[in-house]
């Protein structure tokens, strides 16, 4: 029997309690708890630190199979530890692309003998990403890696015909569909958000109406045809009013904000630095702001990465030849802090909520995203709030270090990351 006592932490930012963890189950929640005298009881203190369940990503691209040169399976799961995730949703736009019964059972297995962290393997709407023909979605479901998520991330499932059978199809086994909303014809060559500074930078933009007129038509099909549909990184004000009407009306739509979305603004891109550079890109300050609120206000459900790990020299060249995409799952809590928590827009179970909860009840994820009460799995997240440093990539345990916040400084720091009551960092390093 193995025994873990969590002394003192704030449960989702409140009262300090301690946490008693006995074979991978919480069994008591109180306060001067004590643990027997078994030979293998560990003892952490954790005053002044918050305790969370454990972080769910919807999002992130972990590259294995056929991209082990940005990420893999390990890599990315070591990374998603740190950042204190459990679980992690593994994108499809790998090579092979993970659109059949074979290549989703091999991530999902690979994720097993990782250990660091859940890999819950997303399918590919359509056969090799090219919005044809539908993938194996039923096959993809009923095997070992019980998919529950389809999404053709990267590429936006832009033919409405197929969006509709996909919804169709996936409502039989209460999946859902999650959309990259880009309209193509309108974002060809585009390489920033189309506004004020691509147009003193004389770069082509990528209009804020592209991801929104998507969306609009996405949840209208959702509603005729009653089944679920996700966005996948939101990003403008618009696409914000549409998700917030939509729900109005009782239709089954959630969306999901990235950390940078939250965070970064076009403004950036004057500096031409590649690491920078996104899908979707970053927007206006105007932006950011509805992108918060939202979030705050439950009409965006829950924080997503999209952890898109690039070699370096994918991202060290000039702009129009460098790749799209940011690491983020080691920085997210931190961001997550600074954006929502430091300003007063959310609570410390509000973070619980965005980041756990309600992206585990999205992918319908057994086991993660559950209170820390007597009785659940104990995937937790222990936070130190306190720490302020700067973000130093060359200590990630990523494989990829294009991020955005090198040498910024950010709050809150990860200290450890259970995964079943099994320690999966301590003291913030990998177990």
């Amino acid at each position: 029997m193995s025994k873990t006592l969590i002394r003192g932490a704030k449960v989702l930012g409140g009262e300090p309690q301690d946490v008693l963890i006995t074979d991978g189950t919480i069994t008591a929640v109180g306060t001067d708890l004590t643990v027997s005298s078994a030979e293998d009881a560990t003892v952490v203190e954790a005053a002044g630190q918050i305790l969370l369940p454990g972080l769910v990503d919807l999002h992130t691209h972990l590259r294995e199979p056929g991209r082990e040169d940005s990420e893999t399976v390990l890599t990315g799961t070591k990374a998603a530890a740190v950042g204190g995730f459990t679980a992690v949703h593994a994108m499809a736009n790998t090579f092979p692309v993970a659109d059949t019964a074979g290549v989703v059972e091999q991530v999902w297995r690979l994720g097993k003998e990782s250990g660091y962290c859940d890999v819950q393997p997303v399918g590919a709407v359509t056969v090799g990403l090219e919005g044809k023909k539908l993938a194996e979605l039923g096959a993809m479901h009923d095997s070992a890696a019980g998919v529950r998520v389809f999404s053709d991330d990267g590429k936006c499932v832009d033919d409405a015909v197929i969006m509709r059978r996909a919804l169709e199809y996936v409502k039989a086994f209460d999946g859902v569909i999650a959309q990259h909303a880009q309209e193509p014809r309108l974002t060809e060559g585009v390489q920033m958000n189309e506004g004020i500074v691509s147009a003193e930078l004389g770069l082509a933009g990528w209009p804020a109406v592209a991801e929104e007129s998507i969306i609009a038509r996405d949840v209208l099909l959702a509603a005729h045809v009653g089944s679920r549909v996700h966005i996948c990184h939101l990003s403008t004000a618009g696409s914000v009013e549409i998700v917030r009407w939509a729900k109005s009306k009782g239709w089954n739509v959630t969306a999901e904000v990235t950390p940078h979305h939250l965070l970064l603004t076009d403004e950036l891109v004057r500096s031409y630095n590649p690491v920078y550079k996104v899908n979707p890109p970053l927007r206006t300050e105007a932006d950011v702001l509805a992108l918060r609120e939202a979030l705050a206000d439950g009409t965006i459900d829950c924080v997503a990465t999209d952890h898109a790990p690039h070699p370096h020299e994918d991202k060290d060249c000039e702009w129009g030849a460098a790749a799209m995409g940011m690491v983020g799952l080691e920085t997210a809590l931190s961001v997550v802090q600074h954006t929502m928590v430091d300003t007063g827009l959310l609570d410390w179970a509000g973070v619980a909520d965005r980041m756990s909860s309600r992206p585990a009840e999205i992918g319908r994820l057994k086991g993660h995203g559950r209170p820390v009460s007597p009785g659940e799995p104990a995937n937790l997240t222990l936070l130190d709030p306190a720490y302020r440093g700067p973000v130093d990539p060359a200590g990630f345990a990523s494989r990829s270090r294009n991020t955005p916040y090198e040498g910024r400084e950010l709050p809150g720091r990860v200290t450890h990351t259970f995964l079943r009551g099994r320690a999966t960092v301590v003291d913030g390093k990998l177990a």
